[in-house]
């Protein structure tokens, strides 16, 4: 177990306050676009999060009116071209490794999308748990714009269960930008908000209160969302059995029933 308060990442910023952490690209003047190392850094920093002792929600925010503009061109696109395809491989197997590292982390990750939110961006917030927008959001699975598949870091698992399959396949066929209306009409924003300001209240009263709750019971959640993907009902039935049998044995169960029948609002602790 470990805290992740103190990290000091190099290529995003990082807070922890009152239990939740939130990660922001640091290249706002470039509409935040990922590199090599900054997409290692954050799988880095997602594979840690299931171990971390002070950390209960994620919010992935926006920096300088932006969320980000994916891989960037000149440090990515360009060398990509040049690469045979064992490194090929390795670079996006890479990037499919921060998706699953999102998935498995054990807490709820919180997009906060303003602005440009296209290519690895778009599937950064795809692999959210909750994704909330403002009205200036533009969110694009553009690969197919650059000669490539729409098939990117699990997209074609993933945003059809979101938003179906019709819309999905348009998306990722055409590359283009889905506005924010459209986007919660398909289920793909949760809320959307007027301004930048309200997004970060809004993101933040949601990792509130997420954080009071019964984290650890978050987790399992989580872990039950996705495992579930590829279970038949009675499967899931099964395995939803024996991870609420393990929530009831929490103190948070036992807090949760003592304060109903004190007529009193628990206080959850996680554990």
């Amino acid at each position: 177990m470990t805290e992740l308060a103190t990290l000091k990442p190099t290529h995003f910023d990082w807070q922890v306050e009152n239990r939740i952490a939130t990660i922001r690209l640091a290249r706002p003047e470039r509409k935040n676009p990922l590199t090599f190392e900054s997409y290692a850094e954050l799988r880095d920093t997602f594979r840690a999060l299931p171990y971390a002792t002070d950390v209960d929600v994620v919010i992935f925010a926006s920096n300088g009116g932006n969320f980000c503009s994916g891989g960037d061109v000149h440090e990515i696109i360009g060398p990509l071209v040049d690469m045979n395809m064992t490194d090929l491989l390795a670079f996006t197997r890479m990037t499919g490794d921060l998706v699953k590292a999102m998935i498995g982390c054990h807490k709820p990750v919180i997009a906060a999308v303003d602005g440009v939110c296209v290519g690895a961006g778009a599937i950064i917030a795809m692999a959210s748990d909750m994704r909330l927008a403002t009205e200036q959001a533009k969110c694009a699975f553009l690969f197919t714009r650059v000669g490539l598949a729409g098939c990117d870091m699990g997209a074609c698992a993933m945003l059809p269960r979101i938003i179906g399959q019709g819309r999905a396949a348009e998306l990722l066929y055409t590359g283009r930008s889905m506005s924010a209306d459209e986007g919660h009409a398909w289920g793909f924003w949760n809320a959307v908000h007027p301004t930048a300001d309200a997004l970060d209240d809004a993101a933040r009263t949601l990792a509130e209160r997420l954080a009071a709750g019964p984290t650890f019971a978050h987790g399992i959640t989580k872990t039950q969302i996705n495992q579930e993907w590829n279970m038949g009902l009675e499967q899931a039935i099964e395995a939803e059995a024996q991870a609420q049998a393990i929530c009831m044995q929490t103190g948070d169960f036992e807090r949760a029933y003592r304060a109903f029948a004190a007529r009193e609002t628990p206080v959850f602790k996680g554990d």
